[in-house]
């Protein structure tokens, strides 16, 4: 038995309506996605949130001092004539100081400087090195600084030299007073002071010559 469609309703195409594709219609549509992307995108959702590092000043890490190895190192080579090498006499000594020392980039004419010579058995100079520098009319002394690298250095005898820049070469009593003292301690650690030099322009004092090293 056949059976017939069903029949159609008034008013309704047989055709499904084609959307309109004016270019204004594509434009707004377009336009409502944009508006709809940005809204989603500047929603906080879509942020991870990340952890703020606290901005504190890194303090340096100190360590306490620890024991340090020393040893005694030669700074430079002093090329010296063989009769000014040995110290036997004042004239030697103030002859060698004439050399090395007013040469020296640490050595102030305008200001009194303290040398010691370092000698061996034969009296023989093994080197130099500047106790202190003072001011134009003072220099401060201790043993301890007049000794400890003739200590180091293994000297047999020492030999004090300094200036005077009013260049004159006759020692005050403070002199007298402070060279006493280091033949006092230099008896003590079997170190000799030989002698105490005393540099003027162009003359020079030594107070062993003058009797002050015997009391």
């Amino acid at each position: 038995m056949l059976r017939r469609p069903p029949a159609r309703k008034a008013g309704l195409s047989a055709f499904r309506s084609e959307p309109d594709c004016s270019p204004d219609v594509r434009r707004r549509e377009q336009s409502r996605s944009f508006k709809h992307e940005t809204q989603n995108m500047n929603t906080t959702e879509n942020f991870v949130s990340t952890p703020q590092i606290p901005n504190n000043i890194v303090k340096p890490l100190k360590f306490p001092p620890q024991p340090q190895e020393y040893k005694i190192v030669s700074l430079r080579e002093c090329p010296t004539p063989a009769d000014i090498q040995l110290c036997e006499t004042p004239e030697q000594a103030a002859a060698y100081w004439k050399m090395h020392i007013t040469t020296h980039p640490y050595f102030n004419p305008e200001c009194e400087c303290l040398v010691v010579l370092i000698l061996n058995t034969r009296r023989k100079i093994k080197g130099h090195y500047f106790v202190s520098i003072g001011t134009m009319d003072t220099i401060l002394v201790h043993p301890r600084e007049v000794f400890r690298l003739a200590i180091m250095a293994s000297a047999s005898a020492i030999a004090l030299m300094h200036n005077h820049p009013s260049n004159e070469s006759t020692p005050s009593e403070a002199d007298i007073k402070v060279t006493r003292d280091l033949i006092r301690a230099g008896q003590l650690l079997k170190i000799e002071v030989l002698d105490h030099i005393v540099i003027g322009n162009p003359n020079h004092t030594s107070l062993r010559a003058l009797g002050h090293f015997f009391q």
